[in-house]
């Protein structure tokens, strides 16, 4: 299966693809949209290879502004996936790992996994990932967050790509937010992919996503507006 790796969890659906070889130089942001606030800008850019048929790994650096405010560095992050499936089953699956050191200590570092699966029915992609996240190194200590994604998509063909994708946060993994607290945010989104070269071993494309989901950021009403390029070779 065709599967496009994409991470920032909150932000961007992460899934695995089988692309021995391939390495990407890519591109994210996102930017939150609350009421009555100022509006938070978080680009990313970072570099991955997939040096076998299992393991995807990129290392990216991470930027904030607020407002009119510039850019600051705000955090490194060190994402590992390891596809466990190979098409042999209806369902593909994958372990995601996420380390993320934020260059604020008292932050501390925080470290996410979860399953992520795929499946297809005809032209339609179906994804639907859970992960547990819990911050280290932090005063008082931190428990361990549940979180998911989802998104659903129709093929019309390669270079173009439209669904809905989804994403929330339930709060403690054994003891659930009141609703009212939880986060859950969905809406539309487009993405595709460009060849580039004209021999058929060519690894070189341009790769697009782009969404913007409502709803609940933080337990505040918020839109998310995220966008992704990558150019892999």
């Amino acid at each position: 299966m065709s599967m496009p790796v994409q991470a920032g969890s909150g932000y961007y659906l992460v899934s695995i693809y089988e692309n021995e070889g391939e390495k990407t130089i890519d591109f994210k942001s996102w930017s939150s949209f609350p009421e009555n606030r100022a509006t938070s800008t978080v680009p990313e850019l970072g570099i991955s290879y997939m040096p076998n048929k299992t393991w995807y790994t990129e290392v990216y650096a991470s930027w904030a502004k607020r407002g009119a405010s510039s850019l600051a560095n705000s955090a490194w992050t060190w994402q590992n996936d390891f596809l466990l499936t190979h098409g042999q089953y209806p369902v593909d699956l994958a372990l995601h790992t996420s380390l993320n050191k934020n260059i604020d200590s008292s932050r501390g570092v925080d470290f996410e996994f979860g399953p992520a699966m795929q499946t297809e029915f005809g032209r339609v992609q179906v994804n639907t990932n859970v992960f547990l996240e819990r911050t280290y190194r932090t005063t008082p200590t931190s428990r361990m967050q549940m979180k998911y994604q989802w998104q659903a998509k129709y093929r019309l063909r390669s270079e173009l790509e439209f669904g809905l994708q989804g994403f929330g946060e339930l709060g403690d993994l054994d003891d659930w937010s009141a609703r009212a607290r939880q986060s859950h945010r969905a809406g539309p989104m487009i993405s595709g992919n460009f060849r580039l070269g004209n021999a058929p071993d060519s690894k070189q494309a341009i790769r697009y996503e782009a969404a913007y989901v409502m709803g609940k950021l933080n337990a505040r009403h918020t839109g998310v507006f995220s966008m992704r390029l990558q150019y892999a070779f």
